[in-house]
């Protein structure tokens, strides 16, 4: 199917998660045009529940999404496509996206919140264990392993960062597994935590409390194992455009202003996408921020010199 959506939006906003939500959520309540596009691909879809967010506090996450997309589309002027966003580009106007059908939808402004890709480290069982016995954030998910034995399973020098944080969970070993070899100077600092260091390779990883089978035979149980993964921005819309990206030692992101707006004017971005970190409710505080600014450009700039400059 292909054609144009004949409606100028206000704002579309690619990314129907928490950010994207939080964003629409202050447009609708301005009375502005908002289309949300979204393919359904939460980066924290594969979590029983969602924790350190005020107010949801061990709610599962799909409900705490569905029960906001409720709220959201109570308001008359925003319109919900699921699907996902191909292509963006400016036009005299503002901005175009070509959904995967073919559909193109115009905005005078474009929010990205389109999340993240976690990549994780290739050992057999790891992945089926994300976001359910291995996780990435300790608040999020530290306090209900309830102190018991927390596995890092390391993928570079940053997982130290992990390792020196977790004794306030549980009793913490960092599993090498070959990425890297702390240095005097970190192994005094693990030891002062009472981090244990394990040098063994990791040969695979089963059982729900996650057991991990090392390369010399031996068997480690834990409550939960934590590994930082590196991410990437989940669409490439922002490239398209040519917004500025950040390279961090976890992975890009793209890079915003206090108010969210990239290097591209009249192109704003939130949630996990422009962040080096992630959580619900960073989330949520971001696509707020995101959404009021993005109402105020529409208020107080000349459309006309806003697509001219840069």
């Amino acid at each position: 199917m292909n054609g144009n959506d004949t409606t100028t939006y206000d704002a579309i906003i690619v990314g129907g998660s928490y950010a994207g939500m939080a964003a629409a959520l202050q447009l609708a309540r301005a009375r502005r045009r908002v289309l949300v596009v979204d393919e359904g691909l939460r980066r924290n879809r594969f979590a029983s529940h969602s924790h350190g967010f005020l107010g949801q506090d061990g709610r599962p996450p799909g409900e705490i999404t569905a029960e906001a997309r409720n709220q959201l589309m109570n308001y008359p002027t925003v319109t919900w496509m699921t699907g996902r966003a191909e292509q963006a580009a400016r036009t005299p106007e503002g901005f175009r996206i070509t959904s995967s059908d073919g559909i193109g939808y115009r905005g005078r402004r474009l929010l990205i919140a389109v999340g993240v890709v976690d990549e994780l480290p290739a050992i057999p069982g790891l992945v089926e264990r994300w976001g359910r016995s291995v996780f990435h954030c300790p608040y999020c998910h530290g306090y209900e392993l309830m102190q018991g034995r927390i596995g890092v399973v390391a993928v570079s020098g940053q997982s130290m960062h992990h390792a020196l944080m977790l004794p306030d969970w549980g009793p913490t070993t960092l599993l090498l597994n070959g990425a890297f070899e702390p240095d005097a100077d970190q192994s005094a600092h693990l030891a002062r935590r009472g981090v244990a260091v394990e040098t063994a390779l990791i040969s695979g990883i089963d059982g729900d409390s996650p057991e991990v089978s090392l390369a010399d035979g031996r068997r480690l149980p834990f409550a939960g194992l934590f590994v930082l993964p590196r991410s990437r921005v989940a669409s490439p819309l922002a490239a398209q455009l040519g917004c500025v990206t950040e390279d961090g030692p976890l992975g890009t992101h793209i890079r915003v202003d206090a108010m969210q707006e990239t290097s591209i004017p009249g192109v704003f971005a939130c949630g996990d996408a422009a962040r080096a970190a992630g959580s619900v409710a960073l989330a949520v505080g971001a696509g707020t921020i995101a959404g009021t600014a993005l109402h105020r450009s529409l208020l107080f700039c000349d459309d006309d010199a806003l697509f001219v400059r840069s």
